[in-house]
């Protein structure tokens, strides 16, 4: 049985107090709502901190709010099945439906949360085992090593980004809100991650992130796509999300996001630009599928071999656009 490493819990009951107690314990506490992330890396000892300050007591972090006329905001604290099953969200934003309502299980979905899923962190075939796979291995970059064992001459480390709602979050160009001591500041949600699979969060050590800003919806399709071994449980080895902006067929605008593929969301941006001022034909959909396969680099980190996963990402940019296009959906 695998333990948890002793620490303090506080429970405060605002975002000013959580504010006041992450900023008065330090950069090493950690932050849990559903915790179906960090306990489990805790009893790993991948992460040990002194300090967890619960987050599940604050109603200010509940609620969904808005329209899809105005836009909806969605608190930090709304669980994964709550997101999936609110009709306003399914209705305007189907593609977060979906990637919420994908997520591991559904006990795991009524215990993890919006912004824990959207903090998620890294992951590694290297680096999500137990202490002692990791010590016989020398450990590795991203805790107590020294050598990223994926790219072994590599000065940075290489896990994934493995949440399911972030590459959804870019692909609307949606916002999140960070409160801290300091103040709060909203920023774009793709300037929340780093390609870095240890720095992963442009989030400060002090802040808290609050919620999350969905942008008007009118004439919005997107859609969202998840590749993994078991259809049910396991995390993305290849994530699709894409966000399209159409007036009488042309689209405006889209976004190709891909996600488990990099230390962060990758915005497919060649492909992505290929959709601007053109009808959703066929032809424009295999172009714009191969551009983003071009653009996938997935690495040897996570489940199943590691080309095989950059030639879906072909077939998952063409599956989710011929979705959108009402196109038969083909392999």
């Amino acid at each position: 049985m695998m333990r948890l490493p002793p620490f303090r819990y506080v429970a405060p009951r605002t975002l000013a107090e959580a504010a006041d107690l992450l900023a008065e314990h330090g950069p090493r506490a950690a932050l849990v709502a559903g915790g179906t992330d960090l306990y489990p890396n805790m009893k790993r000892r991948q992460v040990e901190p002194p300090g967890v300050i619960g987050l599940r007591g604050i109603q200010e972090l509940r609620g969904v709010d808005g329209d899809a006329r105005q836009g909806l905001s969605l608190r930090a604290n709304v669980t994964l099945a709550e997101v999936a099953s609110d009709p306003r969200v399914a209705g305007a934003y189907p593609a977060l439906a979906r990637a919420a309502g994908q997520v591991s299980t559904v006990h795991l979905r009524n215990m993890g949360t919006l912004g824990g899923n959207l903090c998620l962190d890294t992951r590694c075939n290297y680096y999500n085992q137990s202490y002692e796979w990791r010590a016989a291995l020398g450990f590795c970059k991203k805790r107590d090593g020294q050598t990223c064992w994926v790219a072994t001459a590599s000065p940075r480390c290489w896990a994934v980004s493995s949440s399911d709602t972030a590459p959804v979050m870019v692909a609307l160009g949606a916002r999140v809100r960070l409160v801290s001591v300091r103040g709060e500041r909203v920023i774009p949600a793709e300037a929340l991650y780093q390609d870095d699979g240890i720095r992963y969060l442009a989030r400060q050590p002090d802040e808290i992130l609050a919620e999350a800003l969905l942008p008007p919806a009118e004439g919005l399709q997107c859609t969202y796509w998840k590749l993994r071994r078991r259809g049910s449980f396991d995390f993305p080895i290849l994530g699709v999300a894409v966000a399209l902006e159409r007036d009488d067929g042309v689209v405006r605008a889209g976004r190709i996001v891909l996600g488990a593929v990099s230390s962060a969301p990758l915005l497919a941006a060649e492909a992505s630009k290929l959709l601007a001022g053109q009808p959703l034909t066929a032809e424009l959909i295999d172009e714009v599928a191969e551009a983003a396969w071009r653009g996938a680099r997935p690495l040897d980190n996570t489940d199943l071999n590691y080309a095989w996963r950059k030639r879906m990402a072909k077939v998952y940019v063409r599956r989710a656009l011929r979705e959108l296009a009402g196109l038969p959906v083909q392999d």
